[in-house]
């Protein structure tokens, strides 16, 4: 099932310490102050993550119709752009998840590594 701005904004502000706020038009979500990822940008069909060019070069491989670095120096720094209409959801999850770690403070990205404990079963 593809992915729409909505579904980019819930899976973004989901993330511990994230807030929105705007950037040259368009929204862009920020941990401790630093953009992690953005919105609407060229157009609402995308969205844009910030990763590193071994994330890049991966979700372009393994997701080439939904990931593509941005034209010029940005994407060759990691910038990666999310075409919603061709992303599903668990790819673009992880795709946020891997630039919001890029970005969080150490002791938030520690804490998201740890697993979750088991639920006790009620019988």
């Amino acid at each position: 099932m593809p992915c729409t701005p909505t579904d980019f904004r819930r899976m973004a502000l989901r993330l511990p310490q994230t807030e929105e706020r705007s950037h040259m038009n368009h929204p862009d979500f920020r941990v401790a102050g630093k953009i992690f990822c953005t919105l609407a940008y060229p157009s609402k069909e995308f969205g844009m993550v910030k990763l590193t060019a071994a994330q890049q070069a991966d979700f372009v491989a393994d997701h080439p119709a939904a990931f593509r670095a941005v034209p010029g120096a940005w994407g060759r720094k990691g910038c990666t752009h999310v075409i919603l209409s061709k992303a599903g959801k668990r790819a673009l999850q992880q795709a946020l998840l891997a630039a919001w770690r890029n970005y969080a403070p150490k002791a938030d990205v520690l804490a998201s590594l740890k697993p979750k404990p088991a639920k006790k079963s009620r019988r």
